[in-house]
């Protein structure tokens, strides 16, 4: 009974603390956002190429990168001008094509601040979805894709404030840690939880984000990018760590994470190795490492128990340290993104 108690406890607490990358605020309920974006049936009902266009829906990554090889440059352009939100979330489609396709879709959007930006997937629902390239991903010898945690969309990719605490702040450091040869991907594919609530300690929200990020790993190789090494931070270690199995992916490493739903990295059924970063002063380690009715998220990847190789984080500071300049988890990230750890 005393042990049950304690359980109990833990969850409340989990519920209470856990959470991404922006603090201690009460947590808002969030609806995933899922399925294809918005004139995707306008796309599969077009006759413009006088054969059918893959669908958004159903249609493999492999199937829609065979699809590109046999279009004429004169038939993606058309394509890109009718249906350049489609074009440009097509998981498998060429990048130049993609990259092309999202510089014309968010024009006219809420999401002015991405004009000019190499956006590589967009979707303009709810609070908005984005993934940026730093680097040229076309003829990168190593790709990485970084996913983050709570409290961040297409609105706040950025942040002046906590310039190593965003997908693109981590992106940004890490392929100018990484150097030439690399390409990073700031994925903020899939909807966060707000604030600190029981989204936060729930795994439905990085449930519908893992099926999102395997299709789009798949997406990057089927195009012909090498299999990419994922860096998941806090609530995006959860979204890893159900994405495995399926995830297209040469290398898994969380940092600042809360759990992964897995007691060990035999139980992700991946073949990627898997690493795991958690400084001394970070808060999450508040965060009890528990499993009880849907909520909270197992075992410590950074615990000895769950088999993950370690990365060395005494000089990061904080939630969102992981990625400043001159950090020893920076220093390995890099090693690990250019594909030179063993």
């Amino acid at each position: 009974m005393r042990r049950y108690r304690r359980t109990l406890v833990a969850v409340a607490l989990t519920t209470t603390v856990v959470a991404g990358t922006a603090g201690w605020a009460s947590g808002t309920a969030q609806r995933p956002v899922t399925g294809p974006v918005p004139g995707a049936a306008a796309w599969t009902a077009d006759p413009v190429l006088g054969r059918p266009l893959p669908d958004p829906a159903t249609a493999e990554p492999a199937e829609v990168a065979a699809f590109f090889a046999a279009t004429t440059a004169a038939e993606d352009r058309e394509l890109v001008r009718r249906h350049p939100l489609v074009v440009g979330n097509l998981d498998g489609a060429p990048v130049a094509l993609r990259l092309t396709a999202n510089a014309a879709a968010v024009r006219g959007t809420a999401f002015a601040h991405l004009a000019g930006r190499a956006v590589l997937a967009f979707d303009p629902r709810g609070r908005g979805q984005v993934a940026e390239v730093f680097g040229d991903l076309e003829h990168a010898r190593q790709v990485s894709v970084v996913v983050p945690g709570s409290d961040v969309d297409a609105g706040t990719v950025d942040r002046a404030s906590d310039p190593y605490g965003t997908p693109a702040g981590m992106a940004r450091s890490l392929r100018a840690a990484s150097g030439p040869g690399t390409a990073v991907v700031a994925w903020t594919g899939y909807t966060t939880p707000v604030g600190v609530g029981i989204d936060a300690a729930s795994g439905e929200l990085a449930a519908a984000g893992a099926e999102r990020l395997a299709r789009f790993t798949g997406g990057l190789t089927a195009a012909g990018a090498p299999r990419p090494a994922l860096f998941c931070h806090s609530y995006g270690s959860v979204v890893c760590g159900l994405a495995a199995s399926r995830a297209d992916a040469r290398d898994l490493v969380v940092l600042g994470s809360p759990g992964m739903r897995a007691d060990r990295v035999a139980d992700l059924g991946t073949s990627a190795r898997v690493w795991a970063a958690k400084d001394p002063s970070d808060w999450i380690s508040k965060v009890p490492n528990v499993r009880f009715a849907g909520l909270g998220h197992g075992n410590d990847p950074a615990a000895p128990s769950f088999g993950a190789r370690p990365v060395p984080a005494t000089r990061a500071v904080g939630h969102t340290g992981y990625f400043a300049p001159g950090t020893d988890s920076l220093e390995t990230f890099a090693a690990i993104a250019r594909g030179e750890v063993r």
